[in-house]
């Protein structure tokens, strides 16, 4: 049974107001059965299931009647993606009823007041929890990312739950948020150089179908750059249900592991053929005529190498990057976004891939450099898609 304080308590018997006693009721439900001994503050949170295109109007319901009812976050709050750009939906083809409802959805957001950048990677607008913060996010990427690279706290939770542990400023106490719970319990021996997203993109796919939920500790790896670990990150959340890994002497807990540790772990080694067979697997040939490139969201270095790959070219295909508002103003400080839409790209952000109905806007089928979109897609817009690495998916748009 989850002890709780007297306010808590008070919390959740309705003396604060339905809509925090129905979070705490939420949170308390799943203390029970993970558990939990008590609750515990959070510094942040992040709320996934925000594209109307995956919860519908009963999503939709839920969120406006917490609204409604005067839900109000106690925690610096971020949201995951939406079904559409939202400024620039109607250059996409969104329709008009989707988009009303999309909408209605980012109001109440707004008005319980949290941030509506939508964006899978609010450690690059803002949302940056510190080491050994207790956070509660729910973009399983991103998880992976705040767990593991950042070295905060956090269990994959579910967008309700996350929304819930927003509005009270709490979470159970079980599971990563544990010491004992972020030790490694598979050692991922890499046989071989790796670079870019797509690699690291497939070598996580790889150990997160192999593993399943584990805690992968990484060896043979360089230094990863910020881009290549959340394509790791990614790949280890669509695949699997890692919500943590360790990288030998490059993540902040992967730095302590020692050799006792490590030779107590079971091991996996990783060819080149792993990574190969992975991309192969995820790849259709079939046509092709939509180029998608920020699953996750496109960094500011990303939006960079894209203005140097494009310069003085026009894409014959069309080519979509997408990204944060907050790193698309940067890059447009910098002039990254006018030397790609010059091309006739577009830089969309609030938005991808995955949780938009491009089904819907004369698709035939999608280039990406993500297997975690070459994963969802084919299920969530029943499209084909061909897998790329970032400069190949780009040379594709030109021909």
């Amino acid at each position: 049974m989850v002890f709780l304080t007297r306010k808590e308590e008070e919390v959740l018997k309705g003396d604060y107001g339905p809509a925090n006693a129905l979070a705490m009721k939420l949170l308390v439900a799943l203390g029970e059965v993970f558990e939990a001994e008590r609750l515990i503050k959070i510094k942040s949170a992040q709320v996934s299931g925000i594209s109307y295109k995956n919860i519908g109007d009963i999503g939709l319901g839920f969120i406006e009647d917490l609204s409604r009812m005067g839900a109000k976050a106690k925690a610096h709050t971020t949201i995951n993606p939406a079904g559409m750009d939202l400024k620039r939906w109607r250059e996409l083809g969104i329709g008009e009823a989707f988009a009303r409802k999309q909408l209605q959805i980012i109001s109440a957001f707004d008005k319980m007041g949290i941030e509506t950048s939508c964006t899978c990677t609010p450690y690059l607008t803002g949302n940056k929890p510190r080491r050994g913060e207790h956070v509660a996010w729910a973009e399983s990427s991103a998880v992976v990312f705040v767990n593991s690279v950042l070295g905060a706290k956090t269990n994959r939770e579910g967008g309700p739950l996350a929304l819930a542990s927003a509005i009270t400023g709490l979470t159970p106490l079980y599971g990563y948020h544990l010491e004992t719970e972020r030790k490694p319990t598979h050692l991922i021996k890499v046989e071989m150089p790796l670079s870019g997203g797509l690699e690291y993109s497939a070598l996580g796919y790889t150990v997160g179908k192999t593993s399943g939920k584990c805690v992968p500790f990484f060896v043979g790896l360089k230094k990863p750059t910020l881009e290549e670990l959340k394509a790791l990150g990614a790949g280890l959340a669509a695949s699997g249900s890692v919500a943590l890994a360790h990288i030998d002497k490059v993540t902040p807990e992967g730095r302590k592991i020692s050799e006792k540790e490590k030779a107590h772990l079971d091991k996996f080694p990783i060819e080149e053929s792993d990574i190969q067979e992975t991309i192969q697997r995820l790849s259709t040939e079939d046509k092709f005529d939509l180029v998608c490139l920020g699953c996750p969201h496109c960094s500011l270095e990303e939006l960079k190498k894209a203005a140097k790959l494009l310069s003085g070219k026009k894409v014959k295909k069309r080519l979509w990057l997408f990204t944060s508002e907050y790193v698309r103003k940067l890059a447009t400080k910098l002039g990254y976004v006018k030397k790609i839409e010059k091309t006739g790209a577009l830089v969309l952000n609030d938005t991808c891939m995955v949780v938009s109905p491009i089904e819907e806007l004369g698709v035939n089928g999608v280039v990406v450099n993500s297997c975690k979109a070459a994963h969802y897609i084919p299920s969530t817009c029943g499209l084909p898609v061909k897998l790329k690495s970032f400069e190949e998916s780009i040379r594709e748009a030109l021909i």
